[in-house]
């Protein structure tokens, strides 16, 4: 299984296709054994979808919503709104990760 070094509730940047240059926070991060890691960012790579009526949503029609997007798509923002790689330091008994193009704790 691929390491994932992204987060739930990180700010990230689509670095290729079609939403490239679009930012904003991941809401799930999707691993499957035997599948490639995914991420779902809010307000990125929206998609329609008929629903249909059911009880939760009695009206039914075409709903969007955000689709995943592959992981290797993707990269940590600094506070720059930089895309940046991520590196561990150890501060006092923890391990945090560190942004590498500012040095700031993640």
């Amino acid at each position: 299984m691929t390491k994932v070094k992204i987060k739930r509730g990180d700010n990230v940047i689509v670095t290729t296709g079609k939403n490239k240059g679009s930012k904003g926070e991941v809401l799930e991060v999707i691993r499957k054994e035997g599948k490639d890691p995914r991420v779902i960012v809010a307000g990125v790579n929206i998609v329609k979808r008929h629903v249909k009526p059911s009880a939760s949503n009695p009206q039914g029609g075409i709903v969007e919503k955000e689709a995943s997007i592959h992981v290797s798509n993707v990269a940590l923002m600094d506070k720059n709104g930089k895309a940046t790689k991520t590196g561990t330091k150890i501060e006092g008994d923890k391990k945090v990760r560190v942004a590498k193009t500012t040095g700031e704790t993640l």
